[in-house]
């Protein structure tokens, strides 16, 4: 197979299989959830041919991968007999925060359904188009045919989701889909055109005309019934796992397999119907109401915010918090206006790319903006935020204010989608009105999406960016000279006389010897697995900041500090081997994490007598924990240094 060698490397690096509780995927990622993160090797993964990067967000460890996940998913599932994974009973995974329990939970439920919706929705709005323009009538069986494939599912989109819910609540599959299919029964949907037996609530906001009862207990239906509906089945399906569970515990084996879904589907359907069904369709249309009352506000605002940080928020993966707000709406009102706002922000990332393109000098950078290109047009951008625009940064940030710019320019249009349907190029013909004929709203739409991708282009190209890889081969093509300076002013690849790739100078923040990484007695630090640098052997017990930037982390007990520069460089400073057993004596921090730093500003003082005579080394890593992301890290040829001397060069 051609992902065989890749996917086994990753399920080793995630832990193996017995490591991992559940395995989905979207369009580029693979979706892990981990029964212990901590034994997944993030930096090797990372660093691998074929992945991208790899993201922690909602619970879930992803894997980055690209066009080309779908090949790689199903390698390893193959590899690590993963079919069933996710159908395991126990999820000892790490629940985490509300926040992440609900992405997950969202993740879940709607994500393996919505390739299957984008594609339908392109049928539906090809459709659309081809009936706008006059290739085709509404009245001709090819019509007719087509709008049945593009309307399916998401009219039956309660038995679907009923099935991937079953999968997040620990319900039986069928016993689920049988849930959904009852709430989309053609005989029940079609009651609430008929005559009406009374009305509840009359006069009032919650004003409810009943069409039927269920042992004379009124039963009140949504207009339409409850296709393409979507909070009604998921509640449904929870309430299910706890019938279910229960009569499974009552139930004698002996006739559990047709008594357990026959009861849970006596009690689940009628309170769905009677109770679960109206309190949801309720929220549901309060929910619709909030987000438009949000959007009316401000429609600009609304666009500056969801344009401008919709990639942010795909990167931590909180945009599946819109994604059922945005199906809701179009179940509610028939359209949607808080997704389409983020419509022009794969055209401003992909403009970006093209900036980057015709301005780099790198050839490897030249050779991945391709690709990145060419699936950015189709609305697929990972390849491009976390391979070229996200690292070089700039662009990234351009891309995301002509994504704000975009979804300004949409508010102001009134711009509406109509359909879940296909992104990027194929994402015009949502926002085709099936009420309305003609495409005049689909060449402001084209008009706005093509100044999104200039604007990223442009400004992408005159603001610049720095060197990505910063390849040799810039500088041989260019006929410039590459030369090394002294070691302590780092090594500086010159041309005319000028500085050509930046640096960063890390002064020493201890005062003592210097000892390569080789020499320290922990295989973490000696491996180089937790980053680049040297040890020092310290004779004052005085920490000083190495770098003028910000304090990223500090541990409770003093013994290790993390600092970010302003330049972007990562640097671990771990006083001593083990020294986390001393639970802070003999340690003082004058920082907190969170605080501005200065060069040579103190940072923590330490007893190295006391150390010692607990038993452990004072021997101090000093790291660059992202070195890989620049050209090259330069060390000291000395074997003693004071505070404030140079200690190594970041080439950037």
């Amino acid at each position: 197979m051609a992902y065989e060698e890749l996917a086994k490397e990753i399920l080793d690096n995630v832990g193996g299989k017995e490591n991992v509780n559940s395995l989905t995927h979207c369009i580029t990622r693979l979706r892990f959830k981990l029964k212990d993160e901590g034994k997944a090797n993030t930096d090797h993964i990372k660093n691998m041919d074929g992945v991208v990067t790899v993201m922690k967000s909602g619970g879930q460890y992803q894997v980055v991968i690209g066009n080309h996940v779908p090949d790689v998913y199903a390698q390893v599932v193959q590899e690590g007999n993963l079919g069933n994974a996710s159908d395991t009973d126990e999820d000892t995974g790490p629940k985490g925060n509300p926040l992440d329990q609900f992405i997950d939970l969202v993740s879940g439920i709607f994500q393996p359904v919505l390739g299957v919706l984008a594609a339908t929705g392109m049928i539906k709005g090809f459709n659309a188009l081809f009936l706008a323009i006059g290739v085709l009538e509404e009245t001709s069986g090819t019509y007719q045919i087509l709008n049945a494939i593009g309307d399916a599912l998401f009219y039956f989109f309660p038995i679907f989701l009923a099935y991937t819910a079953s999968k997040k609540f620990k319900v039986a599959p069928f016993i689920a889909m049988a849930i959904g299919g009852a709430l989309v029964y053609p005989s029940i949907a079609g009651i609430t055109g008929g005559e009406i037996m009374y009305t509840l609530f009359a006069g009032t906001l919650f004003e409810s005309p009943v069409y039927l009862d269920f042992l004379k207990i009124p039963v009140i239906l949504p207009q339409g019934g409850y296709g393409s509906t979507v909070i009604p089945i998921i509640l449904a399906v929870f309430f299910a796992s706890k019938i279910e569970k229960l009569m499974k515990k009552i139930v004698p084996d002996v006739v559990k397999l047709f008594v357990v879904p026959f009861l849970t589907l006596l009690i689940v359907v009628p309170v769905t119907f009677i109770v679960i069904g109206p309190v949801a369709n309720i929220a549901a249309n309060m929910i619709g109401a909030g987000t438009l009352a949000v959007y009316n506000f401000s429609p600009i605002i609304a666009g500056l915010l969801i344009g401008g940080f919709w990639q942010i928020l795909v990167i931590f993966g909180l945009h599946w918090g819109l994604v059922p707000v945005a199906i809701n709406n179009l179940s509610v009102y028939g359209f949607d206006p808080i997704l389409a706002l983020s419509f022009i922000a794969s055209f401003a990332q992909t403009g970006a790319i093209i900036g980057v393109f015709l301005r780099t000098k790198e050839t490897k950078v030249k050779t991945l903006a391709v690709p990145a290109i060419i699936s950015g047009f189709f609305g697929v951008t990972e390849p491009a935020i976390y391979g070229i625009s996200l690292p070089l940064r700039k662009p990234f940030i351009i891309s995301c204010i002509g994504g704000a710019l975009g979804g300004a320019a949409l508010a102001l249009f009134e711009t509406r989608s109509y359909i879940i349907g296909g992104l990027g190029v194929f994402g015009y013909t949502n926002f085709l009105d099936p009420a309305q004929s003609g495409v005049q709203n689909l060449f402001i739409i084209i008009g706005i999406s093509a100044a999104g991708l200039v604007f990223g282009a442009v400004v992408t190209y005159l603001v610049g960016f720095g060197t990505l890889f910063g390849d040799a081969e810039v500088a041989t093509d260019q006929g410039i000279e590459t030369k090394s300076a002294s070691t302590t002013e780092g090594a500086i690849v010159q041309a005319n006389g000028e500085s050509y790739v930046e640096k960063e100078v890390i002064e020493s923040p201890l005062t003592g010897t210097v000892l390569p990484l080789s020499e320290v007695k922990d295989e973490a630090f000696s491996s180089g697995a937790m980053g680049k640098g040297l040890a020092i052997e310290p004779i004052e017990g005085k920490v000083v900041s190495p770098v003028k930037g910000e304090v990223t982390a500090l541990f409770p007990t003093g013994h290790a500090i993390g600092i970010t520069s302003d330049e972007g460089v990562e640097l671990l400073i771990h006083i001593g081997m083990d020294t986390v057993q001393l639970d802070g004596e003999g340690f003082t921090a004058h920082v907190k994490a969170g605080d501005r730093v200065e060069v040579g500003q103190t940072l923590i003082e330490f007893d190295i007598d006391l150390i010692k005579k607990a038993g452990y080394p004072v021997t101090t890593p000093v790291l660059i924990t992202n070195a890989d992301h620049y050209l090259d890290l330069l060390t000291t040829d000395k074997t003693g240094v004071a505070t404030n001397d140079y200690l190594m060069t970041v080439v950037i």
